[in-house]
């Protein structure tokens, strides 16, 4: 790793960490009442009993899928990628869609997973600022090239799916995916084996959370304003996100908090080993900022790990066009690695 990433842990941020007076129209405060000194002590839940063996046993049998890639190429044309439509086959049968972008220059050294918020993908990401990687963006199972009925396309109904059967929550099934995803760029490019990585946002940020502990294939991951952290507040702040639809569910079926403790991205977070640059937002309306936070601080100092600071998340903000630029740039660095 170049030196300029060997620090154990950093802050990135462009703020003075005080609440954000943005104007909204929202009927809470999507700061929470939280500046920055104390999002950063919020403690992770922790896992329930048995946490680490339900995954690993969901690992193993996502390990077990013989994926069956198959690729054709895809109406999307770019100049620096070679772009197909590819299908595969995950846990239970589900058929995942997707794509698979190749550099048309260059060796493929690296393989990147790219996962996807609750609104589903529309067409793969060209503007990830990476070199010689294989890029694979698959759709989580009943979301945009993955739908599935009776599994809701909707988040609102797509994240109750199952909610009340532990084993077969939709929420597991997508970490799955997400594991033969890995799966897949293996058999397709073997000599990537210790050179994956994973990059997802909101929804799919909470994916990798608990996903990236459980795979030792994936070396490195990037989640950005990640949801299903620290569940007791999840299920507690009011929200825009998918949060609310299980906080009205919740309320006749109480065992659902149960299920989730198992589903907890913070405590995932605390297994993380792998080097990891997480961008979590001060102001959020969709993912509440201490559920956010939660996953960033549950992630161990062990290894390299950056915390990239917002201003705001999932909301139009005067100084986004900048941060993103300064997120671009940290992306690039963090996974310019051979």
């Amino acid at each position: 790793m170049p030196a300029r990433h060997l620090a154990l842990a950093s802050d990135s941020r462009n703020n003075q960490g005080m609440s954000i007076p943005y104007h909204h129209s929202f009927a809470f405060d999507p700061t929470y009442g939280f500046k920055l000194a104390a999002l950063k002590k919020i403690a992770p839940p922790p896992p329930p009993e048995g946490f680490d063996a339900f995954w690993g046993r969901r690992y193993a049998g996502a390990l077990a899928v013989e994926p069956r890639p198959a690729l054709r190429e895809s109406w999307n044309h770019h100049p620096d990628w070679l772009v197909h439509d590819i299908t595969y086959i995950s846990t239970g049968g589900y058929r995942i869609g997707g794509w698979l972008l190749v550099p048309r220059r260059g060796k493929i050294r690296r393989g990147l997973v790219v996962g996807h918020g609750y609104g589903g993908r529309d067409a793969p990401d060209f503007d990830i600022p990476v070199r010689d990687t294989a890029l694979l963006f698959p759709c989580f199972r009943g979301l945009s090239r993955s739908a599935h009925p009776p599994i809701s396309t909707e988040p609102a109904w797509h994240v109750l799916h199952d909610i009340d059967k532990p084993d077969r929550y939709v929420i597991g099934g997508c970490v799955e995916d997400l594991w033969v995803a890995v799966s897949v760029l293996c058999a397709l490019y073997p000599d990537l084996a210790g050179r994956i990585g994973y990059s997802g946002i909101s929804f799919g940020g909470g994916i990798g959370a608990l996903a990236i502990p459980f795979d030792p294939r994936i070396d490195r991951g990037h989640l950005v304003v990640p949801t299903f952290g620290n569940r007791p507040l999840w299920l507690e702040l009011p929200t825009t996100g998918s949060a609310s639809s299980v906080q009205h569910y919740r309320a006749s079926h109480p065992a659902v908090a149960e299920t989730l403790k198992l589903y907890d991205a913070a405590s995932a977070a605390t297994r993380i080993t792998v080097p990891m640059l997480l961008a979590v937002a001060l102001f959020d309306p969709a993912v509440a900022p201490p559920c956010q936070f939660s996953v960033a601080n549950a992630v161990p100092k062990t290894k390299y790990k950056e915390t990239f600071i917002l201003d705001a998340g999932h909301f139009d903000y005067p100084t986004a066009a900048v941060q993103h630029a300064e997120h671009t740039e940290r992306i690039r660095l963090f996974f310019e690695v051979t």
